[in-house]
């Protein structure tokens, strides 16, 4: 094979050092190149970006606040908008470089190209140091100034008791319908969420809708106008109630209503609560959705509520086949408890109450829709009706034989509950501001924040929520549990407001721990004595708690 030699490279002489180069149209070597030209002239070396502490947001030019990560793409687009001249080059890649999380600058390396002279390509690797300065986005100075918020949504309830606000605050959690909230402020009978933009009310408006039966009313109120450009400016206020029926609440609902319910018997019961009412009747297992616009045509009151409840005995139970989803109709025999106590007065210590024949110790015949869980010896709650006394109207129409003596609601279990055992969940809430003038109250979830009210039912309310949590697994399905450290068991966490807690971010979250009494030794005896198929949350249930909920144990640690 014949060799063939390359063609020869022709070279030049620099015009500057004298080095031998390829030719090209400078005739320059590529360090005398960029000695002679900056392509990175125009572009600052240093730059600052805002940084909102309260609620941890970047300023993105021209004015939206974005949540970035630090070293993140969205912080790093958010660093480059902020330099001019790079419409001029062209970006090959850009990196940041690490630098103390304390030291308040950031570092980023930057790749470019441009053309300097007739097909001639210059690349050059420099940085930017950024500097991030504090201040406060528009929503947080909103925030810290009173009163200056654009639309008010005022939640209302006609109850005595504070549970539906606990529920709905835990769905409100679980999907982040709180975000937009500026200010939360407790008020009677309810809650009043402040936001700085009429679409953000509308939108609260519309989860609740979602979630709760309500009605609602909007009103305006004008601050101020401008006639020349026709342009003003407004108050905007959301009134929004929610239907005075909780759950297990007893209810008699109007003849003409209860006849278009499909003709089903006016005395039931409700079994849940979401954007319509779910009524039971225990003794067909009819069973009907009442919706919300339905119910404030014509708007009735339940006639007891679940403070109301009465305990009971199961004497006998016997199922009757039938059944209607999870429920199973049964005939039973109950009577009040302790009713059957031994009373010892009597020569011989085997005489029962029963024998006096007093009106504590009678055995009711009642139908239910528990026969499924139901045995002899348990404990059940429910209504007593023929002991009862209610201020209805629509009730005392009904003639006696529809009205039965008991009904019965749900299953209790008298002896777990003595025993004031620890739970190992926890709940979060919101942080919320005082209802009066600087006063604080160490209520849970969406209570206690007023002062001065009564702490020992905010207390009970909050004990029963939990236990319906415990004891219905579709509506625990609903909200989010978070797991408790052992460590950290039998002890509650403190909600009263404290100096450490200024520096939390605008919606940090708080942890309420489940109440948990002192141990109590416990015999082996006792828990012989447990039922046996008490309702126990299961692990793979429970959440992790995330980093932004562990502030509040860091501080009280600190």
């Amino acid at each position: 094979m014949e060799f063939v030699p390359a063609p020869a490279v022709h070279r030049v002489l620099c015009a500057d050092c004298g080095d031998p180069i390829v030719p090209n149209s400078a005739n320059l070597c590529v360090n005398c190149l960029r000695n002679t030209v900056d392509i990175t002239e125009g572009i600052p070396k240093q730059a600052s970006v805002s940084y909102c502490r309260n609620c941890e947001r970047f300023l993105a030019p021209p004015a939206q606040w974005m949540i970035a990560r630090p070293e993140s793409q969205e912080l790093l687009a958010i660093c480059l908008k902020k330099l001019k001249g790079l419409n001029r080059v062209r970006l090959t890649d850009a990196h940041f470089i690490w630098t103390e999380p304390h030291s308040k600058r950031l570092r980023i390396s930057l790749t470019i190209q441009k053309e300097v002279l007739t097909s001639t390509i210059l690349e050059q690797v420099f940085e930017i140091e950024y500097l991030v300065q504090h201040g406060q986005c528009p929503d947080c100075t909103k925030l810290a100034a009173k009163n200056t918020w654009k639309a008010l949504v005022q939640l209302r309830q006609k109850v005595p008791h504070k549970r539906t606000f606990l529920y709905l605050e835990q769905l409100i959690l679980k999907h982040g319908a709180q975000k937009d909230t500026i200010s939360l402020k407790e008020v009677k009978d309810g809650l009043d969420f402040f936001y700085s933009q009429r679409s953000h009310a509308i939108k609260m408006v519309e989860f609740l809708s979602g979630v709760v039966p309500i009605r609602s009313k909007t009103s305006e109120r004008l601050l101020s106008a401008d006639t020349h450009s026709n342009t003003a400016n407004f108050k905007f206020t959301y009134s929004v109630e929610i239907a005075p029926i909780c759950k297990d609440d007893l209810v008699c609902l109007p003849p003409k209503l209860a006849r278009q319910l499909g003709n089903i018997d006016p005395v039931i019961f409700c079994t849940r609560v979401g954007n319509s009412l779910h009524l039971l009747h225990p003794s067909t297992l009819q069973s009907c959705e009442l919706i919300a616009s339905t119910y404030w045509r014509a708007p009735f009151d339940s006639l007891a509520s679940v403070s109301e409840l009465v305990e009971f005995t199961v004497l006998d139970i016997e199922s009757s086949g039938r059944t209607h989803g999870k429920w199973v109709m049964a005939d039973a025999q109950v009577a009040l408890s302790g009713a059957f106590r031994s009373t010892g007065t009597y020569e011989d210590d085997r005489m029962m109450d029963y024998e006096t024949a007093s009106s504590t110790n009678q055995i009711f015949h009642t139908r239910t829709h528990l026969g499924g869980i139901l045995q002899p010896g348990d404990a059940v709650l429910g209504y007593h009706l023929s002991n009862s006394n209610f201020n209805s109207d629509d009730f005392a129409s009904l003639p006696q034989d529809r009205i039965p003596d008991v009904i019965l609601v749900r299953k209790a279990y008298p002896n777990r509950r003595k025993k004031n055992k620890s739970r190992n969940w926890r709940l979060r809430s919101m942080a919320k501001e005082e209802g009066e003038e600087g006063e604080t109250g160490g209520g849970r979830g969406a209570v206690g924040r007023m002062g001065g009210r009564d702490q020992k039912k905010v207390e009970e309310d909050y004990e029963l929520f939990l236990r319906d949590l415990e004891e219905d697994p579709e509506m625990r399905a609903t909200v989010n549990l978070f797991k408790t450290d052992d460590t950290k068991a039998g002890k509650a966490v403190s909600r009263t407001s404290d100096v450490k807690a200024r520096k939390k971010t605008q919606f940090a979250m708080d942890l309420d721990e489940a109440p948990a009494a002192a141990p109590v030794p416990v015999s082996e005896t006792d828990e012989e004595e447990d039922e046996a198929d008490f309702p126990e949350v299961k692990l793979e249930e429970l959440l992790e708690n995330f980093d932004e909920m562990t502030l509040g144990e860091e501080e009280t640690h600190g």
